[in-house]
């Protein structure tokens, strides 16, 4: 299939509902962040001279740099990946997979700085990749996945028989 299909795959890549939740303005952001991070520490550690400008000084500054821009990467890298199956949530630390049944409520308070989701199991999930920094983007974002879980967060009845 390809990616300009507008079909499905049977996971729902390809289908318009099922784009990827990233945050509007933090992610590119982060990201530029990142590289000016190592490039601006690798530029002032191989340009010094003078006293204090040893191999030791030089190589601690990009090292302070790379960490920097990892840390800075991960930031960029948060987002939620919904598919016909469930939803994969990826924060700065971790990435957790759900079944939309796993799913029970979305919450989006006029305070919160991301989404959260109200699990199954009662734990809470934030959702870092809507964000309200983004404003109404962020807001619309945010009743997309309400309709997908609505949508596909139904669990399955049990089949009972029918009563004779």
């Amino acid at each position: 299939m390809t990616a300009g299909s507008g079909g499905t795959d049977g996971l729902g890549r390809g289908d318009e509902r099922f784009r990827t939740f990233r945050g509007r303005f933090g992610t590119p952001t982060a990201y530029g962040l990142a590289l000016l991070f190592v490039g601006g520490c690798t530029f002032v550690s191989l340009s010094s001279s003078g006293t204090g400008a040893d191999t030791a000084n030089r190589v601690a500054i990009i090292v302070f740099g790379l960490l920097g821009g990892v840390i800075a990467w991960r930031f960029g890298a948060v987002r939620a990946m919904p598919d016909g199956a469930g939803l994969t949530v990826v924060n700065y630390a971790k990435r957790r997979r759900l079944a939309w049944a796993e799913i029970v409520t979305v919450r989006f308070g006029p305070n919160d700085p991301w989404v959260h989701l109200d699990l199954a199991d009662g734990d809470v999930l934030a959702v870092m990749g809507i964000q309200r920094a983004d404003g109404e983007h962020g807001m619309a974002e945010a009743r997309r996945l309400v309709s997908l879980i609505a949508e596909l967060g139904e669990a399955p009845e049990p089949n009972h028989p029918s009563p004779k």
